[in-house]
């Protein structure tokens, strides 16, 4: 039997990734693969794009999802707040009386769109966050205000 003249190995590729790809897209490297039959040219390298989970960024399609903690004083008040995004941080406003689980959008702050312009947006969900430990002194307060919210609060079938 005689051989094909060609051994196993491994080496380095750089590879640009375009910006935009996500997790199943695949980049072609023509002529990175295997070498060809009987003296024939080199195959092409497949790479295939596995996206990691952001710690702070949920990806859908070309916009991101971030959940933002808030205080319900900030969501009854309003408030205004730093949020980080891909790129910088922006301010954002939230009026006074914003209910839990409301989405900002902030447009053209999400992913670039693969192989053409723009960018998706980012979607800030506002969501209150209620300690689990309380103070004296914040429980207090808390009693207190529940004594003039609780009659405000709408009944099923009131109207």
């Amino acid at each position: 039997m005689r051989g094909h003249g060609t051994v196993r190995g491994s080496g380095k590729v750089n590879v640009k990734i375009p910006a935009g790809v996500s997790s199943g897209n695949y980049v072609t490297i023509a002529g990175g693969g295997d070498a060809g039959e009987r003296g024939g040219p080199k195959g092409s390298l497949y790479v295939i794009i596995e996206e990691t989970p952001h710690p702070v960024f949920e990806r859908h399609g070309n916009d991101i999802l971030m959940e933002l903690p808030l205080t319900v004083s900030q969501l009854a008040l309003g408030t205004k707040v730093e949020v980080p995004t891909l790129t910088d941080t922006v301010l954002l406003k939230i009026p006074p009386g914003t209910p839990s689980h409301k989405v900002f959008r902030l447009k053209g702050k999400g992913i670039p769109r693969l192989n053409s312009y723009g960018r998706g947006d980012q979607l800030v969900q506002v969501v209150a966050w209620i300690p689990d430990r309380l103070s004296k002194e914040e429980r207090k307060l808390f009693e207190e205000l529940e004594k003039t919210l609780s009659q405000r609060v709408p009944r099923p079938g009131s109207q």
